[in-house]
């Protein structure tokens, strides 16, 4: 299904056990234009901390109810690497953080996500999602911070990013 990445600002993260907190912005990167985290808010839950939720534990999108389902517990996302939110997302740190979850690594391979088009829900073929391609280097951006980009065509402006939309099953920035 399609989202328009504005109607799923501010849902509501539903893990294992409970609340976690609330989608604060979608991190994508340039070269797919494919969202690699969400970024979550959890509020007074761990207070002043933001942690990164990888489309590998998402399980499904309520507009209903305003809500998305994560495929985590409370304790495996506070005991996740902290995230700096004063600096980019290094490699560094995603190497650390899909260890922890044990995802495969999306920038190994050559494909959306690695040796695959398309994400792997299935633990035991993991150790071939990683394989089959050369490392790329992938260049995070901000949903927030590139809306209202101005759009540039060779005869001139068009206008500008005002929304993204993405498909839930890739997690692929369509339009």
């Amino acid at each position: 299904m399609l989202f328009k990445v504005n109607a799923l600002d501010s849902f509501k993260l539903h893990c294992i056990d409970g609340e976690i907190g609330k989608i604060k912005e979608f991190l994508f990167d340039d070269r797919y234009w494919t969202t690699r985290y969400l970024v979550a808010d959890t509020g007074t839950w761990l207070t002043d901390r933001q942690v990164l939720i990888s489309p590998y534990a998402l399980v499904s999108v309520n507009m209903e109810k305003r809500f998305i389902s994560v495929n985590l517990s409370k304790k495996q996302i506070e005991n996740c690497p902290p995230l700096n939110s004063d600096q980019p997302v290094s490699r560094q740190y995603e190497e650390t953080y899909n260890g922890y979850f044990g995802w495969p690594e999306y920038w190994r391979g050559a494909d959306v996500w690695g040796s695959y088009p398309y994400i792997v829900r299935e633990p035991e073929k993991w150790d071939k999602a990683g394989r089959g391609g050369k490392d790329w280097n992938p260049d995070l951006r901000s949903t927030h911070q590139v809306s209202g980009y101005h759009i540039q065509a060779e005869d001139g402006e068009i206008g500008h990013v005002e929304d993204f939309i993405i498909d839930d099953d890739s997690w692929t920035i369509r339009y």
